[in-house]
């Protein structure tokens, strides 16, 4: 009898997570949280520390022919350091290992670490190890990431309550608009290889795609105004994405938004340039690592002015769904379509 196949692809990224898992049981009492949320929680005496890892593979989550080395060293970083912002968490350190290819040359590999550096710098965060090894074709990079978080700060995506505000920082769908342009700008100097890119129009998205921050910024700023969230992710599938990821962990459901959505003025034409729908790219477009977070309704007199935290929708009972309130006064559900890992 031929044995049952199963692709990978039918289970998704967080099916399979949940598949290979699920028998695992917790046998350190120092061990908190395990697989489940942006990071891995650890009990370390006075505070918890906060452990998380990401890998970019190329040709997968990078393509070198318009990602520079040093903004991909950067990226590596940033989006380690954002899941360790969704904790409500301070980075402190990280390890770098890399598998690369025979047509890499040193002075490549130094322009990627420039990268790395940078973004060590802003984050002030220490490399600290690491490893290096052979690949067949390509690169991948892989970092690890530590933190720390007060216990009485520490933030998880199970935490939201019935009623809370849902809070989205920055603007959405800029990385995915930024990547729709470069793959554009491929194609065409594939057609033309003497043609040159004119990307300054778009610089804003770009630079969202290749280069994007993590809101370290905004962990500050909530403590300065003694605000800790009942729930927290960072948008790194596309909104809805996480929105659902909130909604199971929590048991709830959610209401947003269509005219709450922050967007970038940019992002917004560039979308109905490509005929796009606007709205598709903020809720299924990915890659903007802001931060998704709820707040207990006494805490909006805190943060209700603040420029950069967009107040989109909240959390209600979830036999009420997860909607979508349209500008024309429509309700309709939730779908998320955001990036697939298999």
């Amino acid at each position: 009898m031929e044995a049952k196949r199963t692709e990978i692809g039918e289970l998704g990224e967080f099916g399979l997570i949940e598949k290979l898992t699920s028998s695992f049981v917790l046998q350190q009492e120092s061990s908190i949280k395990g697989v489940g949320d942006d990071a891995a929680v650890i009990d370390g005496g006075d505070r918890f520390m906060l452990l998380s890892t990401d890998s970019l593979v190329e040709g997968i989550h990078f393509d070198l022919s318009y990602m520079p080395l040093k903004h991909l060293g950067f990226k590596a970083v940033s989006v380690n350091v954002s899941d360790i912002a969704a904790m409500n968490g301070i980075p402190t350190q990280i390890t770098v290992s890399l598998a690369i290819s025979n047509r890499f040359s040193v002075e490549a590999m130094e322009e990627l670490y420039e990268g790395i550096k940078l973004a060590c710098d802003q984050y002030k965060v220490d490399l600290v190890g690491g490893d290096t090894c052979a690949s067949h074709s390509g690169l991948m990079i892989s970092v690890a990431v530590v933190g720390f978080v007060d216990k009485d700060k520490i933030t998880f995506r199970n935490g939201a309550k019935n009623g809370d505000i849902v809070c989205a920082t920055g603007d959405l769908g800029a990385a995915f608009m930024g990547l729709n342009v470069l793959a554009r700008e491929k194609e065409a100097f594939k057609g033309n290889p003497n043609l040159t890119p004119d990307l300054e129009e778009y610089a804003y998205l770009v630079k969202r795609q290749l280069r994007p921050e993590a809101r370290m910024d905004m962990i500050h700023e909530l403590r300065d105004f003694n605000v800790v969230p009942t729930s927290m992710i960072d948008v790194s599938d596309g909104l809805a994405s996480e929105l659902f990821h909130l909604c199971k962990q929590s048991g709830l459901g959610v209401a947003v938004y269509e005219d709450k959505l922050p967007m970038d003025g940019k992002m917004y034409e560039t979308a109905v340039e490509f005929k796009l729908d606007p709205i598709s790219a903020v809720m299924n477009g990915g890659e903007d690592y802001e931060l998704l977070f709820t707040i207990s309704q006494d805490d909006f007199e805190k943060i209700k002015n603040h420029p950069d935290i967009h107040f989109i929708g909240y959390m209600h009972e979830a036999e009420k769904g997860k909607v979508l309130s349209t500008k024309g006064g429509n309700v309709v559900p939730l779908t998320a379509q955001g990036w697939k890992h298999f």
